[in-house]
């Protein structure tokens, strides 16, 4: 049968490329961890109007819940780890530390510098993404990236009034933590979008909640604990924990899905909407008039995204290409491994009693290692 025409196989010519399912799926789960982000954002700071500071107490739940659901089916499953733990505890620490130093950093420095210098995690994850995963980045890879860091500039400059332009107490401290955070993030980012690609989502997220939990534990008994008794422990303080624990549950549920898609660089640039996500709840929800300058920011983070997120009929074909063949390899060395076990335990069966002749239970597995 003859190929089916460029128009009918690209989706229509070039402005169906830019409705694949991939693209818009990308797209709109980007949009979604970025609306999660903007709500952890309203619940913490709604705990800091309250006189409450204790970031790593905030994801103490959250690693929980990771814990017990994703270990619940990764118990059920029975499935033995494919990565060894101790990535996972280093893959804890790292993004336990690089969370509570961002938060940390708002106490030296301005709002405005944190949101400048946290674009620093971009460049970092492009580097480390193509260093160790060899990812290609083209010219309107980096052209995307461009005008979305262009909108949150945009953003920054429209949202400077009387209070941010405090440099803060200690600008340089608090600066520096910012850029320690946001390679923290890129490692973090990276390492779990290498994970996701080669091994189990579940087990990735089990193990870091696990792992995570661990660590702010004991991080909350060094740190925070005169914090917590501090804390009046009613319903207005409650609520927001509650809040920012669920908002991060389903932020890192949906962080594997996005990294398996379209990896940690997209990620990233999805998460710089999260301040105009902010904007547009104070307009509708709170009835705040904001500048302009807003409106502009967002659709050129918007088309940053668009132009970024853009792929060829060829990169498509490609990747289906890739996955499909990954998938076929997958299958194929499941079919070998389950007829080498049943060689073996033939073998083994033979070895027992060689007189007669046994057959392999029907209703029996091979034993993983």
């Amino acid at each position: 049968m003859a190929p089916p025409p460029e128009e009918e196989r690209g989706g229509g010519g070039c402005c169906a490329r830019w409705l694949r399912r991939e693209v818009l799926l990308a797209l709109a789960l980007g949009q979604l961890i970025s609306l999660l982000i903007t709500s952890t954002g309203f619940s913490s700071s709604e705990l800091a109007r309250r006189g409450i500071n204790a970031p790593t107490s905030q994801s103490l739940l959250n690693y929980i819940l990771l814990a017990l659901v994703y270990g619940g089916i990764l118990l059920y499953r029975r499935q033995p780890l494919t990565t060894k733990w101790y990535y996972y505890l280093i893959l804890g620490i790292i993004d336990v530390e690089a969370n509570y130093i961002v938060v940390k950093s708002y106490q030296y420095t301005s709002l405005t510098s944190v949101m400048l210098l946290d674009c620093w995690s971009i460049p970092c994850v492009i580097v480390l993404t193509w260093i160790f995963l060899k990812t290609k980045y083209g010219f309107r890879k980096f052209f995307g990236v461009g005008v979305c860091v262009a909108g949150l500039i945009l953003v920054v400059f429209s949202d400077v009034h009387a209070s941010d332009r405090a440099k803060g107490p200690k600008p340089l401290k608090g600066d520096l933590l910012v850029i320690v955070g946001s390679m923290l993030y890129a490692c973090s980012n990276v390492t779990e979008e290498y994970l996701v690609k080669k091994n189990n989502r579940i087990e990735l997220m089990a193990m870091l909640g696990i792992f995570g939990a661990v660590i702010s534990g004991i991080q909350i008994s060094i740190l925070e604990r005169e914090e917590l008794h501090s804390i009046k422990w009613n319903a207005g303080a409650v609520f927001p924990f509650i809040g920012f624990a669920l908002a991060m549950f389903l932020f890192y549920s949906t962080v594997p899905t996005v990294l398996k898609i379209c990896g940690a660089t997209m990620l990233n640039l999805s998460l710089l909407t999260s301040d105009m996500w902010a904007v547009l709840i104070r307009i509708f929800a709170y009835h705040e008039k904001v500048d302009w300058m807003y409106f502009v920011a967002f659709a050129c983070t918007a088309g940053g995204l668009l132009v970024y997120s853009y792929r060829s009929s060829k990169e498509a074909d490609d990747t289906a290409q890739v996955t499909g063949a990954s998938d076929e390899q997958s299958r194929v060395g499941d079919e070998e491994s389950g007829i080498q076990n049943q060689v073996r335990s033939s073998f083994a069966g033979g070895n027992d009693n060689q007189a007669s002749y046994k057959e392999l239970p029907s209703n029996g597995s091979p034993s993983k290692n």
